[in-house]
């Protein structure tokens, strides 16, 4: 029998909402179609000063960042010991399987010799192990394979009570060593986020005088990863707050409001890590030069001071739409300090600029509608989300 702590959501799959993202998501492949056809030249505002554009930023970067709702409850229920968000975990781990998917699908969109992609993993013997990207490329696709394992259950419960023989075995023998082997593969889940989080940020401290001040530091590892942890927890909140709206399923307010609590103490880490860092470095003082750069950098600063403000009082916690204005605020703040390192502060020099073109625009468009559309299929088809939140009948 499928475990009692989880259960498909049912109800009618091919509704007018999904029929709008498959809408988006058909045009996203004809405009890839385009960008295969032509080039990245053609489908996009890319050039030698600026090799990462939105696809990275956004895609990739950013991306992977909400994605890490997995790695961020699995550091609470599995190193921490706290069980009891353990319900959290199955929707956390399909949201950042699809998120880091697309995002691998992403990287083939933005490469030029997209076909060679295949080698990076197969070539060992030509690795560059001082490379950052490399390992960023490593962990990335081992990670995207990790969280696949760890989604085999849910799909293999299903499959066990299957009234097609064929899909029944393999349920029935795969699970036993799914479940095997799933401690090495936590443990594997926790050291490649660790790991290739840091190392974007590694990436653009390479950058060197490219990136402003404001952004660029030594530290950059340890602020990418202070911030997407806080990130995973608010991408946790959003995702469980959106879902109970969405399918009439009771809110799980106390137990997102202590994550709330732990997201707000994570922010207050960054900020003071990245204040600490501008001041002793003498930098601090061109926060108030003025400037539009000075104008991002406060704007940021404001989003993650909001957010830590809003998840720590009181009445914040015993609201959910609260909690999910919250949550949308770190994400936006989070987000924000992803493109300002990557675009807004990268400057290769006077003669370069960028500005994504349509092309890029609506491919990405059409990648998010694709991870909307398959998290939707997963948690109507397979027991992902709790059945006790249920209100009752779930709405087409």
């Amino acid at each position: 029998m499928t475990p009692a702590h989880a259960a498909p959501v049912g109800g009618v799959l091919w509704n007018r909402a999904y029929q709008w993202l498959a809408l988006s998501a058909g045009l996203g492949v004809v405009l890839m179609l385009f960008r295969y056809i032509f080039g990245l030249g053609a489908a996009t505002g890319l050039n030698d000063g600026y090799p990462f554009g939105i696809w990275i930023a956004f895609d990739v970067v950013t991306g992977t960042a909400l994605g890490c709702g997995g790695y961020a409850v699995a550091i609470l229920v599995y190193v921490l010991n706290k069980g009891q968000y353990h319900p959290l975990v199955r929707p956390a781990v399909l949201a950042a399987a699809l998120g880091y998917s697309l995002a691998g699908f992403s990287i083939f969109l933005d490469v030029g010799r997209y076909w060679e992609i295949w080698k990076i993993p197969l070539y060992f013997w030509h690795w560059n192990l001082n490379s950052a990207l490399l390992e960023v490329a490593l962990c990335i696709m081992a990670y995207t394979g990790v969280l696949w394992v760890e989604m085999a259950p849910p799909i293999l419960e299903t499959w066990r009570e299957s009234s097609q023989p064929m899909l029944r075995r393999i349920g029935e023998r795969a699970l036993p060593v799914i479940n095997k082997i799933m401690v090495p593969i936590l443990a594997l889940g926790m050291l490649l986020p660790t790991m290739h989080q840091s190392s974007l940020g590694t990436v653009m401290v390479l950058a060197a005088g490219k990136v402003h001040p404001l952004w660029q530091t030594p530290l950059l590892p340890l602020l990418f990863l202070l911030s997407v942890v806080g990130m995973g927890y608010a991408a946790v909140v959003f995702e469980s707050t959106l879902s109970s709206w969405l399918l009439g399923r009771r809110f799980e307010t106390a137990m997102l409001a202590r994550l709330g609590v732990v997201m707000s103490w994570l922010i207050c880490a960054f900020l003071a890590v990245r204040f600490a860092d501008l001041a002793l470095r003498g930098k601090l003082s061109i926060a108030f030069g003025g400037g539009w750069m000075a104008v991002w950098f406060w704007f940021e600063t404001a989003l993650f001071a909001g957010a830590a403000f809003m998840a720590q009082r009181r009445s914040t916690r015993s609201d959910p739409g609260a909690l999910f204005r919250t949550a949308m605020l770190m994400l936006l703040a989070g987000a924000l300090y992803r493109f300002d390192v990557y675009i807004v502060a990268f400057n290769p020099g006077p003669s370069w600029s960028y500005f994504p073109a349509i092309p890029e625009i609506f491919i990405t468009i059409g990648v998010v509608s694709v991870e909307i559309m398959a998290f939707i299929f997963f948690i109507r088809r397979f027991p992902i989300l709790t059945p006790d939140t249920r209100k009752g009948s779930i709405q087409s």
